[in-house]
């Protein structure tokens, strides 16, 4: 691991706190937003694997 992969490392998580304080400053419900996030993933994975199984 270089230098830059630690930095990229530290940005990455540095923008994932930034988001997860933005998200948390809504005080939106977890349990519901957690379940949206898990739905997209799902729906964005059986699009990427369409669209693989077709290439």
């Amino acid at each position: 691991m270089n230098q830059f992969e630690v930095i990229q490392i530290i940005a990455l998580v540095g923008w994932l706190v930034l988001a997860v304080s933005a998200f948390a400053s809504f005080r939106l419900n977890w349990k519901t937003s957690l379940r949206h996030a898990l739905i997209w993933a799902v729906i964005i994975t059986a699009l990427m694997l369409l669209v693989t199984t077709i290439q």
